[in-house]
């Protein structure tokens, strides 16, 4: 494990755990980037869609990796399901990396 590894942790291999743990994966993107090519199993919100969905990701009740193109839109989303109250949230950046560790 390099040093950056042990300073901040590994997010890989975090994000391998919470998926591994039953982690569901939101995908903030637009519904045509969706369409575009997706995680499998993803669920697509639209970052500006996020809020009105909160109820029904609490219900979930389960832990939560977001994804995006960049990784600029599921930072955003990450904030804000942890500012409502859902605190077990990845920022897994983007999709295409996250598809790879699947």
């Amino acid at each position: 494990m390099g040093f950056l590894s042990k300073l901040f942790g590994n997010k890989n291999q975090a994000i391998i755990d919470s998926l591994l743990s039953g982690a569901k994966i939101i995908d903030v993107r637009t519904p045509q980037e969706f369409k575009q090519g997706n995680i499998d199993a993803s669920i697509n919100i639209p970052l500006d869609k996020l809020k009105t969905s909160i109820g029904k990701l609490k219900k979930m009740n389960t832990a939560y990796v977001v994804c995006c193109a960049s990784g600029i839109r599921s930072a955003q989303a990450a904030s804000i399901l942890k500012s409502n109250g859902i605190t077990e949230v990845i920022n897994g950046g983007s999709w295409h990396k996250i598809d790879r560790l699947v």
